[in-house]
């Protein structure tokens, strides 16, 4: 029987089970719910028509009132308004669970990009050697970052799982109860979680969803590829921001970090245990049976009572199991071996740590400490540091550190800042001996600017904790347009210094920089900063094959187009031959989590994709670098991108639209995450104190995405009426790379909606700031439909539109609400006497509607 095309299978599997359970919902025996949604299909057929008509969001809510609801008073009509968003709440968790049930049915788990038809066309081109070659050396590692964009509490994170799969076996029964128990659960947090909170919460995926998943990967590659021979590496691995990342967040304390690596390790065990417990169920054989007895009391033993959890020694538990296996080999005719393999797997894969904690931190803290380091060692007579350091050129400093031999008493440090910094490196050393190396080792360094950032570092870590040997990476991470091209230079210079060339050694030879999308985004615009990263990571390839190092990119991504996500596995497979691809790593944040590894299926098949992605790329023979003509073109795109975008951010109403116009100020009073929302505490907006998910988000939330487009068409439009669009078009058709990144943008104009804001083209202070984005807009549509040659946005992937077009249909009346709560409190502003409890209950409408809307756009910053 052939197999229907995606979008028919999308349609029938999402699109019409949305419908029926939504209808269900809305006919639930709860007066609350089934009034409210008789009540918002009326209001969400009044938005659709409003904005068709032209209509404002006051306008639409006001003939909403007027015609069905005319009795109501103002009170009443912000409670309706309130009801309705709880409830878009909830249809969009029911439409994420829909979505999730279905990912199996709608996406071809053997398809294009997975293992099996990554083996198969191996197979067909007699290169599973190669491909073996490949394996043993190429690595995944997904990295869960501290900046949350989802806003579900683990209650309702539980209810979308039982939904999911009650839908998948369409248990109507069971589905009525749980869309019940959803009308019934708060989804909002009345207090901000503390970092371990986030930390926890993140947990629940390495449980329930990591854990099993990178197994089943590897337990595939090592049985159909390599022949259940063993391989060695460990190929797909995970790291952990929540609890080591004090990059602007003063809650993550050392002890913060320690209890994080400490909840891991029981939960690794706890894990462990369980497997435990079922082969326990099936080794019942002489011999094999009281080992496995014997490995089950010692692992509870540690569940019951954490603090046993360090006296655990994971090479007796590989020891004990190694064992069974070859006895059941010999003695038992093999039975249950794939399930001793498969825990044996786990262990080799997770050890005792779990997931690998980051430490990070910004260079301007860093320089802040170690500043205090040497001021402090002076007073007290220490010859650590010469009396004229502070006077030293920045080279001589760098020289100097790099021969430091000595270490310091922290209790001598009495400023606190400095003191957390400290504490949290010699963290490292302590989680190391708890649970293993990969249980912490590597320090981001972000902002870097310079080889003296770096040394700082390297010389406090030693300082510190790791006199006799460093057991850590110090990764750079460069994010602005400045720094990004700087890059090549800090790094040859790491890499002639004699101390640090030693200590890239002892790492077996490789040096790891990140590279950051968002905050390259945010300075220098979509086109500037994508391929200002793309020379960088060309640069930095070259200068670390000179000097014959093995360089790692690990690429900051968050969620949308304009923070490096969209479809991430296209761009790595487009990257080309000249820059390094031994490993793909990369961050993972907030609705990505959920989205795209929510469920075992979408994290089996979005990881397949990212192996794939390396695999495809190293072995494309016919692949070659840009030619130097469309390097030429790319360049001059890029600056004419960036020259649009910065007389765009410099505009005078640029940042009194973000405070004035958008939700960026209600961000921070969300409680989704820990971390405050600006860098500084400053009562006026700075730019560079903004920080990455806000700004996206807001911008997203306006339904302008401006950061996923800006400066693009702009760009485009230059060649097009300077007579060289043939120049672009030979660009976009040689060069994957540039296609990824346009294909992209499209989504970013595809998730645009201009209707509800036009009513600020009319505002006579923001008018022409909204036009110039408008246009903008109108200029990149335009650009990137001649260039792909589509008659619509997302041509060759409808069933992505659909699935956008379906979420932005939910989510249209809570939009419009949010709009109109903004623009009521503007008003009354402007007023003489002005109306403060109003206010304050219209600006919680607005953080309210924030909920709903950025979980239904699912990647939205």
């Amino acid at each position: 029987m052939s197999t229907q095309p995606k979008l028919i299978r999308f349609k029938h599997n999402v699109l019409a089970k949305y419908q029926l359970y939504n209808s269900i919902f809305m006919s639930l025996p709860f007066k609350a719910i089934k009034k409210s949604g008789v009540l918002l299909t009326l209001f969400h057929e009044t938005c659709k028509k409003g904005f068709e008509s032209g209509s404002e969001p006051t306008e639409i809510i006001n003939s909403f009132f007027k015609k069905y609801q005319a009795r109501r008073n103002k009170k009443r009509r912000i409670k309706l308004l309130f009801r309705f968003i709880q409830y878009i709440e909830r249809q969009v968790v029911l439409f994420d669970a829909i979505e999730d049930a279905a990912f199996p049915v709608v996406n071809n788990m053997d398809g294009v990009g997975t293992l099996r038809s990554l083996k198969e066309t191996a197979a067909q081109e007699n290169k599973i050697e190669e491909l073996k070659q490949f394996l043993e050396e190429f690595k995944v590692r997904i990295v869960l970052t501290a900046h949350p964009t989802q806003f579900y509490p683990g209650s309702v994170l539980g209810i979308i799982t039982d939904l999911t799969e009650a839908i998948r076996e369409n248990d109507l029964q069971r589905i009525s109860e749980l869309l019940a128990q959803l009308g019934k659960t708060p989804f909002f947090k009345r207090k901000k979680p503390t970092p371990f909170d986030e930390a926890v919460s993140l947990m629940w995926y390495l449980e329930n969803v990591f854990y099993d998943t990178f197994s089943e990967i590897y337990n595939y590659i090592q049985e159909n590829i390599f022949k259940d021979v063993t391989f060695n590496n460990e190929l797909i691995n995970i790291g952990f921001w929540p609890g080591g990342d004090r990059d602007g967040n003063p809650f993550v304390l050392p002890e913060t970090t320690l209890n994080v690596a400490e909840r891991l390790k029981q939960n690794i065990i706890k894990n462990y245990y369980k497997d435990v417990r079922k082969l326990k169920r099936k080794l019942t054989f002489k011999g094999v049976y009281e080992r496995i007895d014997k490995l089950d009391k010692k692992l509870n033993k540690c569940v019951l009572n954490s603090s046993l959890i360090h006296t655990l020694d994971i090479n007796d538990v590989i020891n004990e199991l190694e064992i069974m296996k070859q006895d059941i080999k010999t003695n038992h005719e093999g039975l249950y071996l794939n399930d001793i393999t498969s825990l044996l797997n786990k262990i080799k894969l997770f050890g005792l740590h779990f997931a690998t904690l980051d430490i990070r931190q910004d260079s301007r803290i860093h320089h802040k400490v170690f500043t205090k380091i040497v001021d402090t060692t002076l007073e007290k007579g220490l010859k650590i540091f010469p009396e004229n350091y502070h006077s030293l050129s920045e080279s001589e400093q760098v020289q100097l550190l790099s021969e430091i031999d000595d270490s310091i008493d922290l209790s001598m440090i009495e400023d606190e800042l400095a003191q957390n910094t400290l504490k949290t490196m010699k963290g490292i050393k302590q989680i190391q001996e708890q649970n293993g190396e990969r249980g912490c080792n590597r320090y981001i360094i972000s902002n870097n600017q310079t080889t003296l950032n770096v040394m700082q570092l390297f010389a406090m870590l030693k300082l510190v904790a790791f006199k006799d040997k460093l057991t850590a990476d110090v990764v750079p991470l460069f994010e602005t347009i400045n720094d990004l091209a700087n890059a090549p230079k800090v790094m040859e210079e790491l890499y002639t210094n004699k101390a640090y060339r030693a200590h890239v050694d002892s790492r077996g030879n490789k040096q790891t920089i990140m590279l950051g999308f968002s905050d390259g985004t945010k300075d220098g615009g979509y086109l500037m900063a994508n391929w200002a990263i793309f020379k960088a990571k060309e640069q930095l390839t070259a200068i670390s094959k000179q000097y014959d190092i093995d360089v790692i990119f690990f690429d900051g991504r968050g969620g949308p187009p304009a923070r490096g996500g969209g479809k991430t596995h296209q761009f790595y497979a487009s990257l080309g031959p000249t820059i390094a691809d031994k490993e793909v790593q990369l961050t993972i944040q907030g609705q990505t989590i959920s989205s795209n590894f929510g469920i075992p299926e979408s994290a089996r098949y979005n990881l397949e994709q990212l192996i794939s992605s390396g695999i495809s790329n190293k072995f494309a023979n016919d692949k070659a670098g840009i030619p130097n003509e469309d390097i030429e073109t790319m360049d001059q795109l890029a600056k004419k991108s960036y020259e649009t975008y910065s007389n765009f951010k410099s505009h005078q109403m640029f940042i009194p639209y973000l405070e004035r116009m958008s939700t960026l100020k209600y961000y921070a009073k969300t409680n989704i995450g820990s971390r405050p929302s600006k860098r500084s505490n400053s009562k006026e907006l700075v730019f560079s104190d903004l920080r990455a998910i806000p700004f996206v988000g807001s911008w997203s939330l306006l339904k302008q995405n401006v950061p996923g487009f800006f400066g693009v068409g702009s760009a485009l439009k230059h060649y097009e009426d300077s007579g060289n669009w043939d120049n672009v078009l030979r660009l976009y058709n040689n060069s994957d790379f540039f296609r990824t990144l346009l294909a992209n943008s499209m989504m970013s104009l595809t998730k645009s909606f201009f209707d509800l804001t036009k009513y600020m083209s009319k505002d006579p202070e923001f008018g022409e700031f909204w036009n110039i984005i408008y246009k903008e807009y109108e200029t990149t549509k335009e650009m990137l439909l001649k260039i792909s040659g589509y008659n619509e946005l997302m041509e060759k992937n409808l069933t992505g539109k659909a699935s956008i077009e379906i979420r932005e249909s939910i989510v249209l009346p809570l939009l419009t609400i949010q709009q109109y709560a903004l623009k009521t409190i503007q008003e009354l502003e402007k007023k003489k006497d002005v109306d403060k409890e109003e206010i304050e209950v219209l600006e919680k409408l607005v953080t309210r509607s924030l909920f709903g809307n950025i979980n239904a756009s699912r990647n939205s910053a």
